[in-house]
């Protein structure tokens, strides 16, 4: 029997990479939809969980992505409402790659070294992939600043992980140079989440600074989000840091959502979300 995958996109447009993935991670059928949200996913929910019968349904599975956090977390929810005893399918959220690519870093950060008791700033924190890592940093036991060009956009998503995941966050502005050396005061730890092609950090704010220990840039479009770093970097040392680059950390991404994907056709409840998603790259790892 075929392993399909419906493929929810709250955008217009649904991505061409998370279709690419879902191949690649073992889907049979890709079928994407655009435009998806909670208010219009009631009959696509009811025709993957009552065509087939209980033991085939784990052959039926639905993708959650889009641009928009928080559309596609409603969306994620919304879903999983209309399940009801065995009729149900497994369902996966990752919103621009937020969940994969922030689960990744920080699993590598764990990695080249604890995280309890540091210091970590999130700069441009408040999109998908910022968020979910500031909550993963937090999870790993760090103080975790998290940074936004706006103090009200830092706060508001503070307060939105805070609810969801139960972490304390600390909201930060850094808008230019000035703020973000405040930002980075007695911190170990640097994650950048930026947009592609957005400087986040200049050289020399890294590179003499007293306090950190590990970097980590998701950028994978010139000019990267940290100058004077490799987008190959992987736990490279540079001015006696530790030092992770975008295509560094999108090694193992891949490896991850592929993987993600084989565990949606291994039984019908599977419901990947970003803690769940953040376990599994432990487990590839072998990091805790």
């Amino acid at each position: 029997m075929k392993k399909l995958l419906y493929h929810f996109d709250t955008d217009p447009i649904p991505s061409v990479f998370d279709s690419v993935v879902a191949y690649d991670g073992g889907a049979d059928q890709v079928t994407q939809l655009g435009g998806i949200h909670e208010n219009n996913c009631a009959s696509l929910v009811e025709g993957a969980i009552y065509t087939r019968a209980p033991k085939h349904k784990k052959n039926t599975a639905i993708f959650v992505g889009g641009s928009s956090l928080i559309s596609s977390q409603s969306l994620f929810e919304a879903i999983q409402s209309h399940f009801f005893q065995d009729f149900r399918v497994s369902v996966m959220l990752d919103s621009n790659g937020c969940n994969t690519t922030a689960a990744a870093g920080v699993t590598l950060l764990n990695q080249a070294g604890s995280l309890a008791g540091k210091i970590a700033v999130v700069l441009a924190g408040t999109g998908p992939v910022g968020q979910r890592a500031a909550v993963m940093l937090a999870q790993s036991g760090a103080q975790v600043r998290l940074t936004s060009r706006e103090m009200s956009r830092s706060k508001q998503a503070c307060e939105d992980m805070g609810k969801q995941f139960g972490v304390e966050l600390a909201p930060v502005e850094a808008r230019d140079h000035g703020s973000v050396q405040i930002a980075l005061e007695g911190a170990q730890v640097v994650f950048g989440a930026g947009k592609a092609g957005i400087r986040l950090l200049d050289a020399e704010q890294w590179q003499k600074h007293d306090s950190i220990e590990i970097l980590a840039d998701v950028s994978t479009a010139e000019p990267l989000g940290f100058e004077g770093i490799n987008m190959n970097d992987r736990n490279t040392e540079r001015f006696g840091k530790k030092v992770f680059g975008g295509l560094g950390i999108g090694a193992l991404k891949l490896k991850l959502h592929r993987a993600c994907i084989e565990r949606l056709f291994t039984s019908n409840d599977q419901v990947l979300d970003a803690d769940a998603i953040y376990k599994i790259a432990q487990q590839m790892t072998g990091s805790r």
